[in-house]
């Protein structure tokens, strides 16, 4: 129950990164940059491979999943932080339970796409024999529709464990947008539930998930270490490394926000890490998987240049 004398919070106000007003323009061209580049990267990728019938293969297939949720994450987040830094810092009460659900659905989505893409890495190179048969059009779209299913379930039920709560004290969320962490903090309700659940999820979603990747990575790397060619080694390492780039910088970021205690508060460098994971990594994505790779690199040229 709220307490008569408080009131029910339908507005919440996200926290500046800097009351400068030099330093938030220059914070508004960085984020405007890494919007630009993450929906035209990102885009040119989903758009080249659907042009590409050579690109029609299940790893190029998981990439557009990728591709799609990169792009979901960064206009989910995004477009709200350069608002903030030019006008009002507000958000809606249904606006935040919006941007909470879709950001957790696309960020748990994410960390089970990560495991897909490993596995499939996986039968490429330690069982290319079987590989056309187990990971087969049938088997690529089953893995993506429980991956999106279940991101979004996982979200669903965090986000209604939300609505049962009351917010009547402050409604300053101390971050740049609604995540469930900071959100909770503001809960005049006990919150003994939701934080189970979200550990829960967290070793669901990021301890299972980063459990599975790197298991099939140490199967490739122990089978590529068995390939007698350094040409062969060299190519096999090719396929996987910016996967396993991508998977080591992302696990560290979201590790580092949802499993180190709650603090009471979001200082800088919890602000920096989630720019890291919400706006940065979407934005290179589309570079290290393409900067490396001949295959799409040759399909990108032949859709600028068609003869």
């Amino acid at each position: 129950m709220v307490p008569e004398n408080q009131s029910v919070v339908t507005m919440f106000i996200l926290q500046n990164f800097v009351d400068d007003p030099r330093v938030q323009d220059a914070l508004f061209c960085f984020f405007f940059t890494l919007l630009t580049l993450a929906i035209a990267g990102n885009g040119l990728i989903i758009t080249t491979i659907h042009r590409s019938p050579n690109l029609h293969t299940p790893m190029y297939f998981f990439l557009v999943n990728l591709a799609l949720m990169d792009v979901i994450c960064t206009v989910t987040v995004l477009p709200k932080v350069l608002q903030s830094l030019v006008t009002e810092n507000t958000i809606s009460y249904g606006g935040c339970l919006t941007q909470m659900f879709v950001f957790s659905w696309v960020l748990g989505s994410e960390l089970m796409l990560f495991s897909a893409m490993a596995y499939d890495r996986y039968l490429a190179i330690c069982r290319p024999l079987h590989y056309g048969t187990l990971m087969n059009g049938r088997a690529c779209v089953a893995l993506a529709t429980f991956v999106w299913f279940t991101g979004a379930l996982n979200s669903l039920v965090l986000t209604c464990l939300v609505l049962p709560l009351s917010f009547c004290g402050p409604n300053l969320i101390t971050h740049f947008f609604c995540e469930i962490p900071s959100v909770l903090m503001l809960s005049c309700s006990p919150t003994f539930i939701n934080d189970i659940m979200t550990v829960i999820t967290d070793m669901f979603l990021t301890g299972l998930n980063f459990l599975l990747t790197m298991t099939s990575y140490g199967f490739i790397f122990a089978s590529i270490l068995r390939i007698r060619s350094a040409e062969g080694k060299r190519r096999a390492f090719s396929t996987c490394s910016a996967h396993l780039i991508v998977v080591t910088f992302y696990y560290s970021t979201v590790l580092y926000t949802y499993i180190r205690p709650a603090l009471g508060t979001a200082g800088l460098l919890d602000k920096a890490i989630a720019v890291l994971y919400t706006t940065v990594t979407p934005s290179l994505n589309p570079l290290i998987y393409t900067l490396r790779n001949k295959e799409f690199k040759t399909s990108f040229k032949k859709l600028l240049f068609p003869h």
